[in-house]
């Protein structure tokens, strides 16, 4: 018989982020450091969007485009995690995630993939075994973007 772990419902999940953005505006103040995110992404919407509810929950954001900086930019700048659009080159983009996940400096941290196929398409098979922690459809990321974070930072 294992051991079970607790499980708190969205609306603890929200208090939560609330909490952190208030602490990290707090940080702010005092000179401490946000958490920072890598976002891999081309297409402007949800993109843009995703970057300003990023940055209200209190994260930094660094933002790339070429598939082929991802693992460098994760070297480079140590991100909490990693937000990556498969769209509208999955198969680039599923290579640095896999790339990601191979390299040892790198491979723990998780990553978001976000696109609108459906759940039973290659894209999806593709992003799974490349080493995607979630992924999630562009519009619901948008929606429920504090329980995708808290789901994807669990640690196991």
């Amino acid at each position: 018989m294992g051991t079970s772990r607790p499980t708190f419902g969205p609306r603890f999940a929200r208090y939560v982020h609330c909490g952190f953005a208030i602490f990290a505006r707090f940080g702010q103040a005092f000179g401490m450091t946000q958490p920072l995110a890598l976002f891999l992404y081309e297409k402007l919407l949800p993109g843009g969007q995703l970057v300003n509810r990023l940055q209200d929950l209190g994260y930094r954001v660094h933002s790339i485009s070429d598939p082929r900086k991802l693992v460098d930019s994760a070297e480079q700048h140590k991100p909490l995690l990693v937000i990556a659009d498969l769209e509208p080159h999955h198969q680039r983009v599923c290579d640095a995630i896999a790339q990601l996940k191979s390299n040892q400096a790198t491979a723990h941290i998780p990553v978001i993939a976000l696109t609108n196929t459906d759940p039973t398409s290659t894209v999806h098979a593709a992003a799974r075994s490349a080493g995607a922690t979630l992924i999630v459809g562009d519009t619901a990321i948008l929606a429920h973007l504090s329980l995708f974070l808290d789901q994807a930072l669990q640690v196991e």
